[in-house]
């Protein structure tokens, strides 16, 4: 799906250039790049001014360069667009000011530590491995990024404000499809909507003690015996991820694990050892390694109890049964659902539909789908039932699942009949990029607005030269 096939031309009527029309898309989801520059030249210059808000000339190198390595070759003129894309920007952080927006130092805080959090999970947690590579601490590298997120978190809220009312009729979608030319109509591939019942094997109680025993003698060995963690953590742990690395899981903050993991390695002080716990993963005990304010650092060691045979065996009737259930009309396939599906999947709190993450809809091309849902699917006709089939999880759990074809279409030019609820999406993006772009030029009007005379050559900036 070409999104901008559908959307550029309302923007080009309106005499955006490509980066013009490019930033409206992207600056609905404004972001603070995820990879930060080793070093940030400033050139002290102020080169404009919106109300209050300055811009100096290394914002819009950094923006330059930035755009240069996404497409080498740019010419040196795509620095009016730019400046003019930053002057905009700070319309929006402006008017959030006059508006009495507020953003507290607790949510710039909380974004700033989601943020490094991300980079030193990729790191392992080691900090003096970030300072290597950046040139910084992370405290420092979060005073030099300060500014930057609470005008990102600003800009955000300012727009939510303006657009989460914005809605879409069944006739102003109707008159977007119509304003697209025939031949700009996008051709859709075959795609597919499926649901799906998830259903996992119950531990046997015989199975569930094996694992209890064996996790009390691997902490006894550590505790009692002072054998070392990282190696019985390597060596015996059924977390894949964290037994490589001695059982470390690296910084997290709270929410990172599920409630009573999280409980358990917070209620820790340094060093200390905890009891044995069972999550739905398995049994634990967890080791906390380091504190810094809201983030821990721990390692632990996973013994999960094991599925028999008999265990499976029992879960395929099971599901076997619930299809036969369904067939019959004894009980709905979102009600199947409600019983049977794992609750942690995000189909189950969609009646069992899967969402396809990549464009957020229930739709999937054929090329979006794994090998084995699509052969699953692949001889369904609508309201079927597949096979009961095993199943991995992420976890890498062995589960059944039972899907249903819902909708199925064959490749076709985009028309309103099959494709309405994603025109109607298209649409309403239209209608929020217009409104939003109609908003910011009524405010450059309303707005003292200054460019340094360096600019002049700029057709858009000449304006706001010498005003």
């Amino acid at each position: 799906m070409n999104f901008q096939k559908l959307i550029l031309p309302k923007f080009k009527c309106m005499n955006m250039s490509w980066f013009s029309a490019f930033t409206m898309i992207t600056f609905l989801f404004l972001y603070l790049p995820a990879s930060f520059s080793q070093e940030r030249v400033l050139i002290d210059k102020v080169i404009a001014k919106v109300g209050s808000e300055y811009i100096l000339k290394s914002e819009v190198e950094e923006e330059f360069s930035y755009a240069l390595k996404q497409q080498p070759g740019l010419d040196e003129k795509v620095k009016c667009d730019v400046l003019k894309s930053i002057i905009e920007q700070k319309v929006i952080i402006y008017q959030a000011k006059l508006d009495s927006i507020e953003i507290s130092e607790e949510e710039v805080e909380q974004q700033l530590d989601f943020r490094f959090d991300a980079v030193l999970r990729q790191m392992n947690g080691d900090e003096s491995f970030f300072k290597d590579y950046y040139g910084a601490t992370v405290s420092e590298m979060k005073d030099r990024y300060r500014d930057d997120q609470r005008q990102k978190l600003l800009a955000e809220k300012m727009q939510f404000d303006l657009l989460s009312s914005i809605e879409i009729t069944p006739k102003e979608v109707e008159k977007f499809f119509e304003s697209i030319p025939a031949d700009s109509l996008p051709y859709f591939k075959s795609d597919m909507e499926y649901s799906e019942i998830v259903y996992k094997p119950s531990v046997s109680e015989a199975e569930k003690q094996k694992a209890f025993e064996k996790i009390t003698s691997l902490r006894k060995r550590i505790v009692e015996d002072k054998e070392d963690f990282a190696a019985l953590a390597t060596k015996y742990s059924q977390d894949p991820g964290s037994a490589l690395r001695g059982g470390d899981l690296g910084f997290a903050r709270r929410g990172s694990y599920v409630p009573e993991f999280e409980a358990t390695v917070y209620a820790l002080k340094k060093d200390e050892i905890s009891e044995i716990i069972e999550t739905e993963f398995g049994y634990h005990f967890i080791q906390l390694t380091e504190r810094k304010g809201n983030s821990v650092k721990a390692r632990h060691i996973l013994i999960k109890p094991e599925i028999t045979t008999s265990d499976l065996n029992t879960a395929k009737e099971t599901l076997l049964k619930v299809k036969t259930l369904i067939e019959s009309d004894s009980i709905t396939f979102e009600k199947a659902v409600k019983m049977y599906s794992l609750k942690n999947l995000p189909s189950y709190s969609n009646s069992g539909r899967v969402k396809n993450f990549q464009n957020n809809s229930t739709f999937f091309a054929a090329d979006e789908l794994d090998a084995d849902t699509y052969f699953t699917l692949f001889d369904l006709k609508p309201g079927q039932l597949s096979k009961v089939e095993s199943f991995t999880l992420p976890s890498g759990e062995k589960a059944f699942r039972l899907l249903q074809l819902n909708s199925l279409s064959k490749p076709h030019r985009a028309n309103l009949k099959e494709d309405y609820h994603k025109i109607a999406t298209f649409a309403k993006e239209s209608k929020k990029m217009e409104y939003f772009y109609n908003w910011i030029q009524e405010r450059k009007r309303e707005m003292y607005i200054y460019v340094d005379p360096s600019f002049a050559a700029c057709p858009e900036l000449s304006e706001y030269v010498n005003p």
